[in-house]
């Protein structure tokens, strides 16, 4: 009974939405974290959720309809290799571009390259081991707030604060009842990405 819910989880709150989730915390939620003017930040945020969640999305649901991927819940190790890998590049070609940009806030790339570093970790990892995707996005998401919190005062963080850690929870705990992790994939995959980008943000705004 429970194992829909479980499911659901996984699926609406897939790695590839944490982009969009950290580009709209500070585009939106934290006006002051870029000096992106107002009337450009929904065609910055149109361009994050099409490159790095619609364009992935829809690659990796190609591959799975060629055959190439046996399944789209990549259930092994072979069958990350290439959907990460992709979207690996997808997100490179992303955080160049925006480099390219000058005339935009250096946040944008800065952001993104941080992201993409995550990826190609998990990417590079996932050659060997079956580390987390699920809980590297969760993690980073909730290193994010954190950061937020602190850096912008005029941010209210508690009820974002309580929401990322409620959602860390409960993927982690869906992934596990899914039989998709063991608990240790779970944990490394969560401070990996808490850890990179805890870091990252940290220097970015310091």
């Amino acid at each position: 009974m429970l194992k829909y819910p479980a499911l659901l989880i996984s699926v609406v709150f897939q790695p590839l939405l944490i982009p969009s989730l950290v580009f709209g915390l500070i585009l939106y939620a934290v006006p002051e974290a870029t000096s992106i003017p107002a009337e450009f930040k929904d065609r910055i945020f149109f361009l994050i959720v099409l490159s790095t969640l619609l364009i992935p999305m829809i690659t990796i649901i190609g591959l799975r309809l060629s055959g190439t991927l046996k399944s789209l819940h990549m259930n092994e190790i072979q069958d990350r290799l290439i959907p990460f890998s992709i979207t690996s590049v997808y997100y490179l070609l992303t955080a160049y571009f925006l480099y390219q940009k000058t005339e935009l806030d250096p946040i944008l790339w800065q952001t993104l390259s941080l992201i993409t570093i995550a990826v190609i970790g998990l990417t590079v990892v996932t050659f060997f081991w079956k580390m987390s995707a699920h809980m590297t996005g969760a993690g980073g998401l909730l290193a994010v707030v954190l950061v937020l919190g602190y850096k912008f005062h005029t941010f209210q963080v508690l009820y974002p604060l309580i929401l990322s850690i409620l959602l860390v929870g409960a993927i982690g705990s869906a992934r596990l009842f899914l039989g998709a992790h063991k608990p240790i994939e779970i944990y490394v995959g969560m401070f990996f990405g808490f850890l990179v980008c805890f870091l990252g943000f940290n220097w970015i705004w310091a």
